[in-house]
């Protein structure tokens, strides 16, 4: 018989394998759904995890690589400071759209006005609309007491349509003969987010590891991370330390949603380039697994991100070169999650076998 015995703490070592095991297991399971897809497995595991950074094309995917990352850290990064204090952001995939949008609609505002103050006034505008849209769950739970998990997350249904609404209406850009979608922003030198486009280098990424190095100084040396830890652990002893739990979650919303803002606003002017139907690529929720996937630690955060990246990246080349359905890498990511939940079991928990005489 196999039972499962609570550890006095939580294990040490069980806390940095449980990301290692859960891609290992994910990388077999993966081979198997793609063995029976018809596809050689060991063919698709090397070209989903090899291929971008060693093949004789890496030179060109490599770049692609920190496209992919970038919005997946920063949104990753503050969606790690609500779910820390137990607040649970789910809708990053709405902000990240309200701050492609309110960005965007600053830099065709100004269009065609050549100004080195328009990009940031787009940065402030895409954070401000991610922070906005936060703040509409975070006030319901603090005011209401709603449950933030649904109200996020309904939200981002509102974002979409909202999102169909601009590229269809007032973004539409007016010499595209009628057709969906804005301006292109990357071809307008006082809007875009590119530093340099060949190294896949634009000011997302730079964002990306200024949020990194923030979160891990706030979180490891500040009294706003104590307070974070605190609340997460053990709310009734942050209320005892003096933490308004009420102002923490409309702090921890609102970072949440200004990062992701921002990362909605830099791929907007940059690698998507205007606003468009299907500009949102999922990125808001496939960063709730890099978040976990890198145990909400800044530094983890990252190397997770890294390695989601090289899932979107692989997993374009393997649709190009042997036809796998893009369904099945979506099924691989959601497997990583499933996984890394399933294993993280240990983390608090020891496997204890015994035998039962039969009576």
């Amino acid at each position: 018989m196999i039972r499962l015995e609570k550890r006095t703490a939580p294990s040490r070592f069980w806390t940095y394998a449980a990301p290692v095991l859960a891609v290992v297991l994910t990388m077999v399971c993966g081979a198997l759904l793609f063995a029976a897809l018809g596809n050689d497995p060991f063919v698709t595991i090397r070209t989903i995890f090899w291929d971008p950074l060693f093949s004789e094309f890496s030179w060109y995917y490599r770049p692609q690589l920190l496209i992919k990352a970038a919005p997946l850290v920063l949104i990753a990064i503050g969606l790690s400071f609500g779910f820390r204090a137990g607040v649970w952001n789910i809708g990053a995939e709405g902000q990240y759209i309200l701050g492609a949008i309110c960005g965007a609609a600053v830099g065709l505002a100004f269009y065609p006005t050549e100004s080195p103050f328009i990009f940031p006034l787009m940065i402030m505008a895409g954070a401000l609309g991610g922070w906005a849209w936060a703040m509409i769950p975070g006030v319901l739970r603090v005011r209401f007491g709603t449950n933030e998990i649904l109200v996020s997350l309904m939200l981002v249904y509102v974002a979409q349509n909202l999102l169909a609404s601009m590229a269809l209406g007032a973004l539409r850009n007016p010499d595209a003969s009628g057709f969906p979608g804005s301006r292109n922003l990357a071809r307008y030198p006082s809007a875009t987010s590119w530093i340099n486009e060949s190294a896949g280098l634009h000011w997302g990424v730079v964002f990306a590891l200024i949020a990194v190095i923030f979160a891990y100084i706030t979180l490891s040396r500040h009294i706003f991370g104590f307070h974070v830890r605190l609340s997460g652990q053990s709310p009734r002893a942050a209320r005892f330390a003096g933490v308004n739990p009420g102002l923490l979650v409309l702090i921890c919303m609102g970072i949440s949603g200004a990062l992701a803002g921002l990362a909605g606003l830099f791929e907007v002017a940059g690698p998507s380039g205007l606003i468009s139907i299907d500009f949102n690529a999922g990125y808001g929720f496939t960063a709730i697994i890099v978040a976990f996937l890198g145990r909400l630690h800044p530094v983890g955060i990252l190397l997770a991100a890294g390695l989601m990246a090289l899932t979107y990246i692989g997993g374009e080349i393997a649709q190009a070169n042997l036809r796998l359905p893009a369904a099945a890498i979506q099924l691989l990511q959601g497997m990583l999650l499933f996984f890394l939940l399933a294993v993280d079991v240990l983390t608090h928990y020891r496997l204890r076998f015994s035998t039962q005489r039969l009576a």
